[in-house]
């Protein structure tokens, strides 16, 4: 009897042996890919939270934040103004960008110490233009900062790039200065040009002020812009000589372009 029921146990063993070994395969591999899969998981989650840290968490739900102007250190200036004559004044240049594709090459003239007596600003738009506001009032805001005084229009000139308009603000004592603002928008390409000056200590002196600012904007690069390039190359042609702010206007005034009280053509 003992032969014959070992060799039953072993039989039976022989059959069972295969089934347990495949099922504790099959638990292996199922544990491997549990395992990988966890792991997969684990590696997106370090990933995605390095990416997160990595983030302005004041631009999140911010909009402000997301319309704000960066300094762009490592771009080239653009443009110059030539022969500009601001005895004792610094220049200054600043180039600014938007994250949405706008470019801001703003200078800046000052003596040391002082605040600035003129800027000018020539702003090539991106996706953001859609969220600034009126360009009066933004020049409004860079000439008066603490938004005490009211703009109002104050004439316009003329300039290589043809008509400009002119912008001051009310005097209301207190010893303001006496500053013009100007701007000037071109749709091809699209580009805006604009500023301010406190030079002169009167309205002629201060409008030739800025025409000589303007007509001294030069070009020093377009980079892949065709048109920004044919548009001061066709300014250059209509650019005209250029007085001491000190002196009368740089062009004749008509009834357009008079200093104060516009008068008719021909009239002496």
């Amino acid at each position: 009897m003992r032969p014959i029921l070992a060799s039953g146990a072993n039989h039976t063993a022989s059959k069972i042996h295969p089934a347990l070994r495949s099922f504790a395969d099959e638990c292996s591999g199922l544990l491997a890919r549990l395992i990988a899969y966890v792991g997969a998981l684990a590696l997106i989650a370090i990933v995605g939270l390095s990416l997160w840290d990595e983030l302005p968490l004041k631009d999140i739900g911010d909009p402000t934040a997301k319309s704000a102007w960066s300094l762009a250190a490592r771009s080239y200036p653009a443009f110059a103004v030539s022969q500009f004559d601001l005895s004792r004044k610094t220049e200054t240049y600043e180039i600014l960008r938007h994250p949405a594709g706008g470019r801001k090459d703003v200078l800046r003239w000052a003596a040391q110490g002082e605040k600035p007596i003129a800027e000018l600003q020539i702003y090539r738009p991106g996706g953001e233009l859609s969220q600034s506001g009126p360009p009066a009032a933004e020049i409004a805001g860079r000439m008066d900062p603490e938004g005490m005084r009211e703009l109002q229009a104050a004439g316009i000139i003329d300039s290589k790039f043809g008509a400009v308009t002119l912008l001051g603000l009310a005097d209301r004592g207190g010893g303001a200065r006496p500053c013009l603002g100007f701007m000037k928008a071109f749709d091809q390409p699209d580009l805006r040009v604009s500023g301010w000056s406190c030079q002169g200590d009167t309205l002629p002196a201060r409008r030739a002020a800025i025409g000589c600012i303007l007509d001294r904007l030069i070009l020093l690069t377009a980079g892949n812009d065709p048109k920004l390039a044919a548009l001061f190359a066709h300014a250059e042609l209509k650019r005209g000589g250029c007085a001491p702010a000190s002196t009368a206007p740089i062009r004749s005034a008509d009834w357009v372009t008079g200093t104060q009280n516009p008068r008719l053509r021909g009239s002496q």
